[in-house]
């Protein structure tokens, strides 16, 4: 039996840089004015693990840990349900009697999770560095701006807007105020299918290759019904013409994990393991998911892996924590999992939650201090909730 898990091939030394990825250093200039108002814990502290259990046990039904699949293993341990973004803030629904729900995730993930608990409740963000790059592409003041230039072409009331739900607070208000959805990976046809039938065009936020793949893809439209809206030019870099031909109005945003992997990434991978399935995220670039065997969600890559016969072959283009729990998971079973670029590609914002946070947030909760509260105000809460309740009520 040979088990390749995602260590071997990538052959990374710790340098600055890669620290900073895996979250274990700071960059003061890309993140002034985030920082924590207590003493973190030292990492070498050798009682960490024991720590956090006590504090979690001292806290017991009070307390409600949500782990995205993407964070290090040392905080899933801890974790009451894992999962992906929204099924983690319906988990944190379910759960009404828990006073605090810590979020180990990123900032749009919490803030989800406001919305959709309870006013009682109190979401908790270990690291308020934690932030997501895509969700940051597309501002409040941009996208306003944009529905501007679709109001001076003539289209925005043919418009209907989507967004994806890594997506912030604001956005998703600007959404459900403007009579659109929210939808995930698992649900972006549905949700397509959806909008199409209220108007003739979308607005597709804030991931480009999200929107282009599942145009293409599932509803069978070109790339030439696609048009690309870039905030950092004027009108978007786009004329009036080319908004009333276009179907699809793609916002310039992307995963800064799932934009690395290329069409060379996929080449080389089934020159080096023949036979292998590759295995991508419907985030990554559309020539990768054009050459990939199989694309679905973050749930759909869990659930393929675990139907996949022994003994079979994968290459998966996710974020590397994801796949390396995946590769150990099934390697009893004798299936080959490997990552699907050479290179380190963890969520940098992601790996900002680590144990030494979450020992500093539960240990804070035990003592009665809330840290780290994520709260939507009600205006922008209401009208999100509006699109995520159109997500919900979707056939």
């Amino acid at each position: 039996m040979r088990v390749v898990t995602t260590a071997q091939p990538l052959d990374v030394q710790p340098t600055p840089l890669a620290l900073l990825l895996l979250g274990r250093e700071a960059d003061p200039k890309s993140e002034r004015g985030v920082e924590c108002p207590g003493d973190l814990p030292a990492p070498s502290d050798p009682d960490l693990v024991e720590r956090a259990r006590a504090a979690k046990a001292k806290l017991g039904d009070k307390v409600f840990v949500l782990g995205h699949h993407y964070q290090r293993d040392e905080v899933i341990e801890f974790a009451d349900v894992t999962g992906d973004s929204f099924k983690l803030a319906r988990d944190a629904a379910a759960r009404p009697d828990a006073e605090y729900i810590v979020f180990c995730g990123v900032h749009f993930m919490a803030e989800s999770a406001d919305i959709l608990t309870g006013d009682d409740q109190q979401v908790i963000l270990p690291d308020l560095a934690a932030g997501c790059s895509m969700a940051d592409m597309a501002t409040a003041e941009q996208v306003a701006e944009c529905w501007d230039v679709l109001t001076e072409a003539g289209v925005a009331e043919q418009v209907v807007p989507v967004s994806y739900m890594n997506s912030s607070a604001d956005i998703k208000a600007f959404t459900g105020k403007h009579g659109g959805t929210i939808c995930t990976s698992s649900n972006a046809k549905r949700a397509l299918d959806w909008a199409f039938e209220q108007g003739e065009k979308v607005l597709f936020l804030p991931d480009q290759h999200l929107g282009r793949n599942t145009a293409v893809r599932d509803l069978g439209m070109s790339l030439d019904d696609c048009v690309l809206y870039n905030p950092h030019k004027p009108n978007g870099g786009l004329t009036a013409e080319e908004l009333r031909a276009a179907k699809m109005i793609l916002w310039r945003g992307h995963c800064s994990v799932h934009g690395r992997f290329s069409l060379d990434s996929v080449n080389d991978v089934r020159a080096r393991i023949p036979g292998v399935n590759v295995l991508v995220h419907p985030e990554c670039k559309h020539e990768v998911v054009a050459a990939a065997d199989y694309v679905g969600s973050t749930e759909y890559i869990i659930k393929a892996l675990e139907a996949a016969p022994r003994g079979s072959k994968w290459a998966i283009g996710t974020e590397l924590n994801l796949v390396r729990r995946l590769a150990n998971r099934f390697a009893d079973e004798d299936k080959e999992i490997v990552f699907l670029d050479k290179t380190v590609c963890f969520c940098s914002t992601m790996n900002r939650i680590d144990l030494p946070h979450l020992v500093w947030a539960l240990e804070s909760l035990a003592s009665g201090k809330v840290i780290n509260r994520i709260e939507v105000d009600a205006e922008t809460e209401s009208f999100a909730k509006l699109a995520l309740e159109r997500m919900l009520a979707l056939p």
